[in-house]
């Protein structure tokens, strides 16, 4: 493929078996993933396929069978695109605008299972990504199978996808080396008077000439008070001298989603603002420090809202320290004061240290996989405070 950084067929095969242990673990018939547009990782990880308008899904059978299931509009693009064989169009799978089809002749969730090999009516089917299955899709399920036991399974994704193979791995690397490049330019460019929009642009420009399928997340270029924001959508405010201004700039490749994120100032950043946005740098190279397999990830959290708290400022923590990253920018496990697991090698996080006052807000982030003797940071490292001079 002339190069190109991607997860190859065998792989995805690869994951369908591994599923196929963990629904026979835990006494399943069979799983049904759903996704869409935005939120397509659970799918897209078992079939290679990626939505558009329309929402996916993919049914797989104790014994390893795997079926893709499609909206009316959508057939003949799996079938180009899907790394699984069996296609099946469901209106289940139809776009938000509900059209009706009356002249199409669709498959039903029975003919899936059919496909799949999953016979009987008394069946235990796992459905994850439970918050992405619409009524509509849920619906049709227990419409299908009314005698079925459906079980909530999203725990079978986040075992799957929480350690990363060498591939993917590789896919995040070439995201991070992007989004660096598309960092690179805007802080060339970046000029007050300019707007925040016209700075996403620059960045999409670059990740795009650069061999992205797609920004990892919502391009974010924020200044001054929107920077409280955690997140949010860049505007047409033009930037000022004197600005603080957040930038997140990320990439995807072959689904994986990788994004980096610091402050910048155009200009000089003195006292109290000064002292903020130094701190959230300290907070996230304690994080950096506390990482290595083995690790209770509650450990980690409840130390750094103490660092927080030790340091005068509690009033100012949101969240913390870091979240899973992956297919999606954010996604499972999270580390959190309530986590309930010990970090493992390969995992990959967001180390994303974010601290907020009542008139900006600022954001060190960086990609990293977890080690036996600590990390591996996935791009260049960060920490430079950028005082441009205008």
């Amino acid at each position: 493929m002339h190069g190109r950084i991607l997860i190859p067929d065998h792989e995805y095969k690869e994951r369908v078996m591994r599923a196929a242990e963990l629904i026979r673990r835990d006494g399943l018939d069979a799983l049904i993933v759903n996704g869409n547009e935005a939120d397509f990782a659970n799918t897209r990880y078992f079939s290679g396929f990626w939505p558009l308008f329309e929402r996916c899904g993919v049914a797989i059978s104790a014994a390893g069978d795997a079926a893709l299931m499609v909206g009316p509009e959508s057939g003949e693009f799996a079938k180009d695109r899907s790394k699984i064989d069996k296609i099946y169009v469901l209106k289940d799978y139809r776009e938000s605008a509900d059209p009706a089809y009356p002249e199409l002749k669709c498959d039903t969730f029975n003919d899936v299972f059919k496909g799949i090999g999953v016979t009987g009516k008394k069946l235990r089917i796992g459905v994850a990504s439970f918050l992405d299955t619409s009524v509509v899709i849920m619906e049709g399920i227990k419409q299908a199978f009314p005698e079925a036991e459906i079980v909530r399974s999203d725990h079978i994704m986040v075992e799957l996808r929480s350690i990363k193979s060498e591939n993917e791995i590789a896919c995040l690397k070439e995201g991070y080396r992007i989004a660096e490049l598309a960092t690179k330019q805007v802080i060339e460019e970046i000029r007050p008077g300019m707007t925040e929009l016209q700075m996403v642009g620059v960045a999409q420009r670059v990740i795009y000439e650069n061999g992205a399928e797609y920004e990892g997340l919502p391009m974010y270029v924020f200044s001054e008070k929107s920077t409280r924001h955690a997140i949010s959508r860049s505007s047409y405010r033009k930037f000022e001298k004197g600005d603080i201004v957040q930038l997140n700039l990320s990439a995807r490749i072959d689904g994986y989603s990788a994004s980096i994120g610091f402050p910048i100032v155009l200009g000089k950043l003195t006292g109290k603002r000064r002292d903020v946005v130094m701190f959230g740098l300290e907070a996230h190279k304690w994080t950096e420090k506390q990482l290595r397999a083995g690790v209770p990830a509650a450990d980690v959290a409840k130390g750094y809202y103490q660092f927080f708290v030790d340091n005068g400022y509690k009033d100012n923590f949101v969240y913390g320290p870091m979240h899973g990253t992956g297919m999606i920018e954010v996604e499972a496990p999270w580390v959190e004061t309530t986590s309930d697991y010990t970090f493992k090698p390969n995992m990959t996080f967001q180390i994303d240290s974010f601290i907020a006052t009542e008139e900006f807000g600022v954001r060190w982030e960086k990609g990293i996989a977890i080690k036996e003797n600590g990390v591996e940071v996935l791009s260049s490292p960060i920490g430079r405070l950028y005082e441009l001079d205008f």
